[in-house]
């Protein structure tokens, strides 16, 4: 009889890493990924308590977590992490990027460089390191996936917030080169570009921008955490193996290219 084949989507057997999954879009793409089948670190950098809590409901549903404690913009936090990343869980065949800073809306005027730096430390910085203490043991299997958190920002060209337009264009590159550069490896790279999908960060903001937001959403509605979920879960599968390079904008047809 030949063998049964696994369910399309299936990431059993697979280590994801998903950076600043205490909260937000990153705790629902490790609640995906948890949920598709595989053995997912959640990375977090301070709060102790929320990444517990957020592990707990995580475990909860009866899938492989464990919690990792880095900043990842630092390199030797970085490589630390990983190590015991492969001791606990197994070798990292999946990293999405998604581990962000405060993100606020200002005139360049009210910048200074060291915000910019921030921006680019996060989303060029951050990659670089993730990729490259990932890359060696994606190599010698010739699988991987890089899975980049982008933003809808750098196509709209939002404003007054370059500093972290600037830095997601930065990202946006970055994982076009690479993308590249790794597919002879069978390695991918790809991001997903959310649109405003309203997480616990958002509970404060004004009823004012979300109403005005929210009427340019081609679809009418707000999007769901577990819908970029599932799109991680989607660019990390078997079946998106000839899929690189690509941007899945999760915005309700708020920008099509």
């Amino acid at each position: 009889m030949p063998a049964t084949p696994a369910p399309p989507f299936s990431l059993a057997g697979r280590t994801a890493l998903v950076t600043g999954a205490s909260t937000g879009l990153g705790k629902a793409m490790a609640r995906c990924l948890v949920l598709a089948g595989a053995r997912v670190a959640m990375n977090f950098a301070n709060n102790v308590v929320r990444a517990e809590a957020a592990h707990a409901e995580i475990t909860a549903m009866g899938g492989s977590a464990a919690l990792f404690r880095a900043d990842v913009t630092d390199e030797q936090q970085v490589d630390s992490m990983f190590t015991a990343i492969e001791q606990s869980l197994g070798p990292v065949d999946i990293v999405v990027v998604n581990a962000t800073p405060a993100q606020p809306l200002k005139p360049i005027e009210e910048y200074d460089w060291a915000f910019y730096q921030q921006m680019l430390d996060f989303f060029v910085k951050s990659p670089y390191l993730l990729a490259r203490r990932a890359l060696p043991g994606m190599r010698a299997r010739r699988h991987g996936r890089l899975v980049n958190i982008t933003s809808e920002v750098f196509h709209l060209g939002v404003a007054p917030f370059s500093a972290y337009v600037a830095a997601k264009g930065g990202q946006t590159g970055w994982s076009r080169s690479m993308c590249h550069e790794l597919a002879p490896h069978g390695i991918t790279v790809n991001m997903i570009a959310p649109g405003w999908i309203p997480v616990e960060r958002h509970e404060n903001d004004p009823q004012a921008d979300k109403d005005t937001y929210l009427a340019t959403v081609p679809m009418g509605r707000w999007g769901k955490p577990d819908e970029v979920g599932w799109a991680a879960v989607y660019l990390a599968s078997d079946e998106a193996a000839f899929v690189t390079g690509q941007t899945i904008a999760v915005n309700g047809g708020k920008t099509c290219w």
